[in-house]
C-alpha cells in the first residue's frame, strides 16, 4: 500500500488569475445548482408519484402535508 503524505500541485493560468476563476467558478456552480435542482424536482416528482399510489402522504418542502393530501389545508 502506498500512502502520500504530502501533495502540492503548482499550475499556471493563461490571463488573468482573477477572471479565469471567475469563469471557472460560474461554470462549476451553474452546473451544481442545476444539479440541487435536478434532486429537488425528483422528489417532488416521487412524493407526488407516492401519494398517487397510496404510498405516503406528499410532503412540502416545509415538512408539512401537501394541500389536499391527507387531511392537508
Amino acid at each position: 500500500m502506498l500512502t502520500i503524505h504530502h501533495l502540492s500541485v503548482d499550475f499556471e493560468v493563461g490571463g488573468d488569475d482573477t477572471t479565469v476563476f471567475a469563469r471557472l467558478f460560474a461554470e462549476h456552480i451553474r452546473e451544481w445548482s442545476q444539479r440541487q435542482d435536478d434532486v429537488r424536482a425528483r422528489g417532488r416528482l416521487l412524493a407526488q408519484e407516492a401519494s398517487l399510489t397510496g404510498d405516503g402522504p406528499a410532503r412540502e418542502s416545509s415538512g408539512g402535508p401537501a394541500a389536499g393530501c391527507f387531511g392537508g389545508s
